[in-house]
């Protein structure tokens, strides 16, 4: 229901956009001076963010894409290099989320002793979190004059991210003795004459 009511709330934001923007279209036509410039852009970059982002959502219809996301950013091999690229990317991601609105928690974070980090995991609350997040999903990679080298030679940087949705409680299960099987059996390798005498191999 709340999804639904979400759906109706944004339509209506680019419904209202649209007919703002044709009046102050029609005002420029008419050159009343009862505009400016300014205001008509303004309000065309408002309109064409409301319709891009309902279009955009239009299209995330798995299963999982109106979830809340988890981000786990780690620096591939390159030491302080890919430490560093690594927070970079996180400082990236940090700004992209507040300019969506979206509220953030980072769950885990291990910073590196000269520069970056050594990983971090950021929770992701909002609408269609999931959705937008999980094409960032892969290896990033960076080629830059690195400021860590005192020859300012050419470095080529890695971090990976993974991308998962955050899922309801997941319900304990229980599993019952009389379902499971457990065999005993003499271990092989070394060991001596006890593996020969004992059945301390379990499977």
């Amino acid at each position: 229901m709340s999804d639904h009511r979400s759906w109706v709330e944004t339509y209506r934001k680019v419904e209202s956009g649209l007919s703002d923007l044709e009046a102050l279209c029609e005002l420029a036509t008419l050159d009343s001076g009862g505009f400016s410039e300014s205001e008509l852009d303004e309000e065309h970059r408002r309109f064409l963010h409301e319709f891009e982002n309902l279009e955009m959502r239009a299209m995330l219809t798995g299963r999982d894409d109106a979830r809340n996301a988890i981000i786990h950013i780690h620096p591939g091999a390159g030491g302080t290099e890919s430490n560093d690229w690594a927070e970079m990317l996180m400082r990236m991601y940090m700004r992209w989320f507040e300019t969506r609105g979206w509220k953030t928690d980072i769950l885990d974070l291990e910073s590196a002793e000269e520069a970056g980090i050594r990983g971090v995991i950021i929770e992701v609350i909002g609408e269609y979190a999931y959705g937008f997040c999980k094409a960032e999903l892969g290896v990033h990679r960076l080629v830059r004059i690195s400021p860590f080298d005192s020859n300012a030679r050419r470095h080529t940087s890695f971090a990976s991210v993974f991308v998962y949705p955050e899922v309801d409680d997941v319900p304990e299960i229980e599993i019952k003795p009389d379902d499971l099987k457990i065999d005993t059996y003499r271990a092989s390798g070394a060991g001596g004459q006890h593996v020969n005498r004992t059945e301390s191999a379990i499977r």
